[in-house]
């Protein structure tokens, strides 16, 4: 039997308050082995996120990964990592931070400003459960749940999904629950992104010739596509979307993937072969946008930022391969904190008529 913890009564005439959890992927505590190894081992012990035979998986991330994985890991986070923490951790607090300002001017015009938002990641700290329990204990009947990311993947908004349902099996007193599956076609998310590339433009020149924007998006193991995973389909409508708001031709951007983790085939075109093959046949100049990560992380700052970058920059040939842009993610840019108060205000929906 579970245990179901003793909550404060809550009094019938208790007027709704809402709470918003703004949810995040995760990082580690510290750029150090031990805290890395803590992170990949709740991260790759997710079935969500490797979908593979668990005893089989077990051995080879006990065996072979988590021994000697981590050193490397940590050693990519320290070269990111901020005087203030970790890039990630530190971007998703000031977004929190920024869309409480930004909602609660918002909800004092429609009469209703009784709620809270807190911040969590999927793994590691601060936890979902923490972060529900202190919203819970806040006294808010009904919570959002808003994820930082756009495009719907079952290893990450599912997962953020299971995560949030494991605390509700522990919960008596059980708040009103929604959750917002995906925005990657909002209008507001892709305003966001197109301004952010217009003003990297104003200040760097727009491309000229050949030069390509590359949109890179987290990949994907191939098969859960196949399995009915939409995040491929909708990370596609994201860079369509974006390259129509710009007036970009067909020819003047690609849509690639990165991060690949092991060695099934995962979604294609791939990220750093693509500028690799782009340096090697003349392409002057690529502007690399991450349109599925709304916060400067490891995936962005290194990964693009430091190893396709110099894999552009050391495989240049008959004038290829010379300048590199890296647009910032979204971060606490004005608009985008707009975009993601205009999404949950969307789905909160009748919650904020006055009962």
């Amino acid at each position: 039997m579970p245990h179901y913890k003793a909550e404060p009564r809550q009094l019938p005439d208790s007027p709704p308050k809402i709470g918003i959890l703004y949810v995040n992927l995760g990082t580690p505590d510290a750029p150090t082995p031990q805290a890395t190894r803590r992170y990949l081992k709740e991260f790759l012990s997710d079935p969500r996120v490797v979908e593979i035979p668990r005893l089989a998986w077990w051995l080879i991330l006990h065996g072979f990964i988590l021994p000697f994985r981590p050193k490397r890991s940590a050693a990519k986070y320290a070269s990111i990592w901020r005087k203030d923490g970790s890039p990630l951790a530190v971007h998703t607090e000031k977004q929190a931070k920024l869309l409480r300002g930004a909602l609660g001017e918002t909800l004092k015009i429609t009469g209703n400003h009784d709620f809270e938002i807190a911040w969590a990641m999927r793994y590691g700290n601060p936890s979902i459960a923490s972060r529900l329990d202190i919203l819970k204990a806040a006294g808010c009947s009904r919570i959002l749940i808003l994820p930082a990311y756009p495009q719907y993947a079952a290893s990450t908004t599912a997962s953020l999904s299971d995560a949030v349902g494991a605390w509700a099996c522990r919960t008596r007193n059980l708040p009103e629950l929604r959750f917002v599956r995906d925005y990657h076609d909002r209008a507001s998310y892709i305003s966001a992104l197109a301004n952010s590339v217009r003003e990297h433009w104003q200040r760097n020149g727009r491309l000229a010739g050949d030069d390509k924007l590359v949109m890179s998006f987290h990949g994907l193991p191939k098969f859960s596509v196949d399995k009915g995973d939409p995040y491929f389909h909708e990370c596609r409508a994201t860079g369509q979307q974006l390259a129509t708001a710009l007036g970009l031709a067909e020819d003047q951007y690609l849509i690639t993937f990165q991060s690949r983790f092991g060695r099934t085939e995962w979604l294609q075109p791939y990220t750093q072969p693509t500028l690799e093959t782009l340096a090697r046949k003349g392409i002057h100049r690529v502007d690399v946008v991450c349109p599925g990560f709304t916060a400067d992380c490891l995936e962005t700052l290194e990964e693009i930022g430091m190893e396709c970058k110099q894999a552009f920059l050391i495989n240049g040939k008959g004038g290829g391969g010379q300048t590199f842009h890296l647009l910032p993610c979204l971060n606490e840019r004005p608009d985008w904190i707009a975009a993601l108060a205009e999404t949950a205000m969307a789905h909160m929906g009748n919650w904020l008529i006055e009962e």
